[in-house]
């Protein structure tokens, strides 16, 4: 898609009339380009010779991918993919052979919006760990109003030829955590982006409490305790997660607390509670519309 602008049209004079004719500027100059509302300034460009090149080899990886899809969904027997109750199903294992393509690890200092730091590497006993600094101090330029967060969270799920896709968690009731923490308190997100853009910046959120020391702990927490949010804004009507639909797992540390931080993690995983029939602990209330506006 394309927008023209034309330029003004000289005025005419006696020798000549000089006509400036219309310029064609790419839309992607007025919106955003990525959801996130951030540009990506480490894209290299390249020849169009090299990205025919680069995009041969990427079909044959993709056609590699759905050959794969195919085999699982016809060797997939849905009554062994389904959960038991009480057992923990590993969504994340976090250990010397992780992936770190699969993670992001931001902070406010990656985008000139203040000065702490944070990087996701693998602890001396093995596990998963997520450290950095925390640090509430503002940049001076006149835009910033809060700083002081890092987080880490998974890259959402894809399918082949970049089709995008979802965790589907619709058969469980809880999220397992076996942390080991520093004594602070972090947030929990679970990403929901759905297919409308009103729906890209709606994330859950639920907080993990560690406490100090040697010890490994382990969270067990309900889906139907996570709230939602839409840039940051709880949002006043609340509505249950869409477990079909998850597309992020992500931990930040924003407690206001300058200093360092430390979160060691095993694994994350999923469990089944046939008892835990809550939908959503949050009540919701029906007033007139002149009330509220809605």
């Amino acid at each position: 898609m394309y927008r023209f602008l034309t330029s003004n049209i000289c005025a005419p004079s006696i020798w000549s009339r000089r006509i400036n004719f219309p310029v064609v500027v790419p839309s992607s100059s007025f919106h955003e380009i990525r959801k996130n509302g951030y540009e990506d300034k480490n894209r290299k460009k390249v020849s169009p010779r090299q990205a025919i090149r680069d995009g041969l080899k990427e079909l044959k990886k993709e056609i590699k991918n759905w050959t794969e899809e195919v085999k699982e969904g016809c060797t997939l027997d849905p009554i062994m993919g389904m959960p038991l109750p009480g057992e923990v199903d590993m969504q994340w294992c976090f250990n010397e052979s992780i992936d770190f393509d699969h993670w992001v690890v931001t902070s406010d200092s990656d985008h000139n919006e203040g000065y702490s730091t944070s990087t996701l590497s693998v602890s001396p006993t093995g596990k998963g760990l997520f450290s950095g600094n925390l640090s509430t101090q503002l940049v001076r330029d006149g835009k910033v109003k809060k700083a002081g967060y890092c987080n880490f969270k998974s890259i959402r799920p894809q399918k082949s030829f970049k089709r995008d896709s979802f965790h589907n968690w619709s058969g469980y009731t809880h999220l397992v955590m076996r942390v080991r923490g520093d004594g602070r308190s972090y947030m929990i997100t679970l990403g929901t982006a759905g297919y409308f853009d009103v729906n890209w910046n709606d994330q859950f959120h639920f907080a993990l409490y560690t406490r100090g020391g040697p010890h490994w702990q382990i969270s067990k927490i309900p889906f139907s305790k996570f709230y939602m949010t839409s840039r940051g804004r709880i949002q006043d009507m609340q509505e249950p997660m869409p477990l079909n639909r998850i597309t992020s797992f992500g931990i930040t540390a924003s407690d206001k607390n300058n200093g360092p931080f430390r979160l060691e993690i095993d694994y994350v995983g999923l469990e089944l509670d046939p008892s835990h029939k809550e939908t959503s602990a949050y009540e919701q209330y029906k007033v007139p519309y002149f009330y509220a506006g809605y």
